[in-house]
């Protein structure tokens, strides 16, 4: 007789692996992510002072890489952290070679991260999602890098090939 029970854990895990911090919830593990970020990106408000993000009362921040705003967003309900950056308006025309290239491009060219469309905005992101359990920070990282440098190269791009 085989057992039942799940192989994994339902408690989620907020502790990052390489320091050994433990985080009561998300949120905090995020905030904590998001201050080592802007600490190690010296992140600046008007280019002197510090500036460290802090998600709002909704789970929400985002930061500035080169032409990318990146919207962090915990959604803890439903235990996944999701990365993103506009890009650009869904075009009015050329719409199927237009999503042909975006999925072309999310096969591999986009590393961790892929384009989707935003129906609430109808816009184009780079977005990825990536379970808040064992989160670490080299991870938290790498995604905010990759969506920055995806977002960074092909929001002008797709908007020279495909307009508006």
């Amino acid at each position: 007789m085989s057992d039942p029970t799940p192989s994994s854990t339902s408690t989620p895990i907020y502790s990052d692996r390489n320091s050994g911090e433990n985080f009561a919830d998300a949120t905090r593990m995020v905030n904590a992510y998001l201050a080592r970020f802007a600490s190690r990106a010296t992140l600046r408000d008007d280019g002197s002072s510090g500036l460290a993000p802090k998600l709002d009362e909704s789970g929400y921040a985002h930061v500035q890489r080169g032409s990318a705003t990146i919207g962090i967003n915990v959604l803890e309900e439903q235990g996944v952290l999701m990365v993103f950056a506009p890009i650009m308006p869904v075009p009015v025309t050329g719409r199927e070679a237009f999503y042909r290239r975006l999925l072309e491009l999310s096969f591999v060219t986009t590393s961790d991260a892929s384009f989707a469309v935003n129906s609430h905005q109808d816009e184009v992101v780079v977005r990825c999602l990536r379970r808040l359990s064992a989160l670490d920070y080299e991870e938290f990282e790498d995604i905010l890098a990759t969506v920055g440098e995806v977002a960074d190269r092909y929001d002008d791009e797709l908007l020279r090939e495909f307009g508006t």
